[in-house]
């Protein structure tokens, strides 16, 4: 099967598919990783809103591809930053994504996004108020039943005074948490707004800050996810968090290496590339708990040139990424996203990644996929 494709002046070659699609496989009950995919959300193209207004959700698509998910065995981190969250989806958008997946999956291994997105950052002068936001989401969802991943805040940044107050927020809001929660470090290079997180612009004494909330909270801390895109900051936190504690790694650089691990300990995974990798990552780690870690990087490794290109800077655009190639595998009907976010990638971007899904198996069905590049091709005039 064969498609044109352009390069950067327009110039047309002929591409011809070799990939052949991952084999299926499905994580049991124990699996060798605990692995969460951060998933995308599907937008109604049919919205008369404007997409820099209020989002509009395309709930039974978004469901389906839940579903889907979880029918691989992977565990689904709701309303994070791959559903746009803060980024085109606003808390009660999220808070009813959290009802309606819980409703839908309520055997699944679901942690969900809870933060303090509804204020306004710049509108926050206390500490009290960052405090008062953690604990109204947390109350929300854990009254549906969720469990939680608390997320990074932006209007902690914003008015906390150093590493004490990070500890202060947190231990407050741990106390008021029913069961172990993740904890979730994200790096600026995802939300420029959270740059010198944990009270320091330095890895080392941010670490001390985070290992502090961790060592006074161990029984309310089921792991920490951390997304700095540096796998040896990961490896040196992972060696010093207590005895139980979970690093979820978050660096979508550099998973397998992470995840497969050293004779000091492995990653577990709650990922955004374990969206368009879904089939990938179950296949992998399956084949992980059966000892074959050749096999396991034989699936994965090829991969990362794939997750490297989307998560490029600016990496808060990733999410464009995801979206199509979901767009490409059939998952939904059109390459709209909220908050217009389809149009923040050039058309190379998406030539590269095409090429690249194809290379590495994840185009589920080729002939929808050249179809649809061929439609995105029009609608760029080539």
């Amino acid at each position: 099967m064969t498609i044109a494709l352009p390069d950067t002046a327009g110039r047309l070659s002929d591409y011809t598919l070799t990939g052949q699609p991952i084999a299926a496989a499905k994580l049991g009950k124990n699996p060798a990783r605990t692995v969460y995919s951060a998933a995308h959300v599907v937008a109604d193209p049919f919205t008369a809103n404007d997409p820099s207004g209020h989002a509009t959700v395309d709930w039974e698509k978004t469901m389906e591809f839940r579903r889907y998910l979880a029918g691989l065995g992977l565990g689904i981190a709701e309303a994070m930053d791959t559903a746009q969250r803060g980024m085109g989806l606003d808390w009660p958008g999220a808070l009813e994504l959290i009802r309606r997946t819980r409703e839908e999956l309520p055997d699944a291994l679901v942690a969900n996004g809870c933060g303090t997105d509804h204020l306004d950052p710049a509108t926050v002068t206390s500490l009290d108020a960052v405090r008062r936001a953690y604990l109204e989401q947390a109350e929300a969802i854990q009254k549906l039943g969720g469990r939680l991943i608390l997320m990074a805040s932006r209007a902690l940044v914003r008015v906390a005074r150093g590493p004490e107050d990070y500890i202060k927020i947190y231990s407050d809001v741990l106390s008021a948490c029913d069961e172990p929660v993740i904890l979730h470090w994200l790096g600026d290079m995802f939300d420029p707004q959270l740059a010198g997180y944990w009270g320091s612009a330095d890895f080392d004494p941010a670490m001390q800050t985070a290992l502090a909330v961790i060592g006074e909270n161990t029984a309310k801390v089921d792991g920490i996810k951390i997304s700095l895109l540096d796998k040896e900051k990961e490896i040196r936190m992972r060696r010093r968090l207590p005895a139980g504690v979970k690093m979820y790694t978050g660096d979508d650089f550099n998973y397998p290496e992470l995840i497969e691990g050293d004779e000091e300990g492995f990653s577990h995974a709650l990922l955004g590339i374990f969206d368009p990798l879904a089939p990938a990552a179950a296949y992998a780690v399956e084949r992980l708990g059966e000892g074959d870690k050749a096999g396991f990087r034989a699936t994965l490794d090829p991969t990362v040139p794939l997750a490297r290109l989307i998560f490029r800077a600016p990496t808060q655009y990733y999410k464009t990424g995801v979206v199509f190639l979901a767009w490409l595998n059939g998952f939904q009907d059109h390459f709209i996203m909220l908050n217009g976010a389809q149009a923040m990638r050039p058309l190379p971007y998406f030539v590269d990644l095409f090429r690249h899904a194809d290379q590495c198996g994840l185009l589920r069905d080729p002939e929808l996929a050249v179809e649809r590049m061929k439609k995105l091709l029009a609608l760029y005039g080539v």
